[in-house]
């Protein structure tokens, strides 16, 4: 379980730093901000870093312990 959750951790930071990228790219001095569905994949991808972060700590704790 903790080489899955340590993928999903690796490619939800890659999609963080595109959808980052993109966001300062697409977003213009003229706009009145981020692009919403940008902003949404970028809160997505934090919550999936912060859940596989989580559970890879929780495994590694649990299986030490055990």
């Amino acid at each position: 379980m903790q080489k899955i959750t340590t993928k999903i951790f690796v490619w939800a930071s890659i999609g963080f730093g595109i959808v980052g990228l993109l966001m300062v790219i697409t977003t213009s001095s003229e706009s009145d901000g981020p692009n919403v569905y940008l902003l949404k994949l970028l809160f997505t991808a934090v919550i999936v870093i912060l859940v596989s972060f989580a559970l890879t700590v929780a495994n590694k704790y649990l299986n030490d312990r055990s």
